[in-house]
């Protein structure tokens, strides 16, 4: 048993050495794909090099108000993880595994990450490329690199069936484009409740079972000899850095109203109330209004006033909020690429060929499955779960239904696949990277070993998930 553990965490080690030599720097490989997209519009999708191009130009700010989702999605988690409860919390929960043994330091930063990575996307970015710091001063023998795939596996394994799942949110949205189309006819007929979709019994298994394959896939990956590990002088380093307080000498009426709390408290009830209010007078009762309401921008809601609540006061939330941009810098910066190759996947026709090509090859029992291909092919390119998913929705669910497939089976497919191809995708590992200043490359040779177990695991689900849920 240890010969085939000592084979796989070696073999892991190996692939590593060959990522670090030939992976380039994050934003190399998004261009890398913008030009493969580029080529693929031209030769399979029939657009002309000019069209091509000005497509990629016409979707470059497409997608301005996603980014601002996701960037205040993730400035709100860092402010959270920076606000001095969790903080002592997180140091508190980092001293809980021996020194003596990484394995159990691996393993309860991949329960961490999957666990926050359950309630949402942006939180377990950024809680757990924070907590990497607390773990490696506490636990100096455990590898760093293995580290960072254990912290990637939220975003990687059950993002888009928790909480936070982009494509599901957007089928329980009112008036989402699906439904209601600026043009031609509705993709859906109806709203689709989240109970019907991350409550789903099938995705409730299934998160538990990939959760588990994925942090033993993992923890068996540390290598046994010659970890890279950090010094307790750059562990310190990478901390989040918690706000100061200021001195009181100068009391003036400006510094009274800096530190008034009541503002915190004004800021969150207009924050919280409209959306309290939407899901507690829903005519259909406290489940449906949760279902009707828990959208992208719901979240968004809940996190800054959880930040505003965390820290108290209005000058220390101001002064973690900089670092917070700082650790997504590089999605700030990436995102308007990737919304150019959106450009050219819905502008050149390139998304529409790419489904049919797919498509054509389903049937009823394998069209799952396809979806689940497609959807990870395609988040190479696009990494946005729910700019991908206006995509292809308008040819994947009408394909759907012709084969008898439901919109639950198919957004279901969908989202596991949209997570797993995030192993080998830089993107959302991003502010990972940026905490710890450590390269994609460092980590892709083990981040693919974990994405080939979860594919494997998640075909044979695909084989079974019902048509019809």
């Amino acid at each position: 048993m240890f010969a085939i553990i000592d084979l796989f965490s070696g073999f892991g080690e190996k692939l590593t050495r060959v990522t670090e030599r030939w992976i380039p720097d994050a934003w190399i490989v998004c261009m890398i794909l913008t030009a493969i997209s580029i080529v693929l519009a031209v030769f399979g999708a029939g657009a002309t090099p000019q069209e091509a191009v000005m497509a990629w130009g016409g979707g470059m700010w497409l997608l301005l108000e996603l980014a601002m989702q996701f960037t205040i999605a993730l400035v709100a988690s860092h402010a959270i993880v920076s606000s001095p409860p969790i903080y002592r919390l997180l140091d508190r929960l980092a001293s809980m595994p021996n020194p003596e043994r990484p394995l159990q330091a691996v393993a309860l930063m991949c329960c961490y990450s999957i666990f926050t990575g359950y309630l949402n996307w942006a939180l377990t970015i950024v809680a757990s490329a924070l907590f990497i710091p607390f773990i490696c001063r506490h636990n100096p023998r455990t590898d760093i690199r293995i580290l960072i795939v254990a912290a990637y596996l939220g975003i990687c394994t059950v993002w888009h069936g928790g909480l936070s799942a982009s494509a599901p949110l957007i089928l329980a949205t009112p008036g989402n484009p699906l439904l209601a189309p600026a043009t031609g006819s509705a993709v859906v007929d109806r709203l689709i409740p989240v109970t019907e979709t991350l409550f789903n019994s099938f995705n409730i298994i299934y998160m538990l079972v990939i959760s588990m394959v994925a942090i033993v896939a993992v923890v068996t990956l540390h290598p046994r000899r010659n970890p890279v590990t950090l010094s307790p002088e750059q562990a310190e380093a990478l901390l989040p850095k918690l706000p100061e307080p200021e001195g009181l000498t100068s009391m003036s009426p400006r510094r009274h109203m800096d530190r008034f709390q009541g503002w915190i408290l004004l800021a969150v009830v207009l924050i919280l109330y409209p959306l309290g209010y939407n899901i507690f007078t829903h005519p259909d009762g406290l489940a449906a209004g949760f279902g009707a309401n828990w959208t992208i921008n719901a979240y968004n809601v809940v996190f800054l006033s959880a930040a505003l609540a965390l820290h108290g006061r209005p000058e220390s939330l101001l002064k973690v909020i900089p670092h917070g941009v700082v650790t997504a810098s590089g999605v700030i910066l990436q995102f308007p690429f990737y919304a150019g190759i959106f450009g050219v996947m819905n502008n050149t026709g390139l998304g529409f060929w790419l489904g049919e090509l797919f498509v054509s090859i389903s049937t009823t029992g394998t069209y799952p499955l396809i979806v689940y291909c497609y959807s990870g092919f395609v988040n190479l390119f696009v990494p946005s779960g729910g700019s991908k998913w206006l995509i292809e929705a308008p040819y994947l669910l009408p394909a759907a239904k012709e084969l008898g497939v439901s919109v639950v089976t198919t957004v279901l497919a969908y989202g596991y696949g949209d997570s797993t191809s995030n192993l080998i995708q830089p993107f959302w590992a991003l502010p990972i990277l940026t905490v710890t200043r450590v390269r994609f490359g460092d980590v892709l040779g083990y981040t693919f070993l974990v994405g080939a177990i979860l594919f494997f695991t998640t075909v044979v689900f695909m084989l079974m998930i019902p048509a019809q849920l």
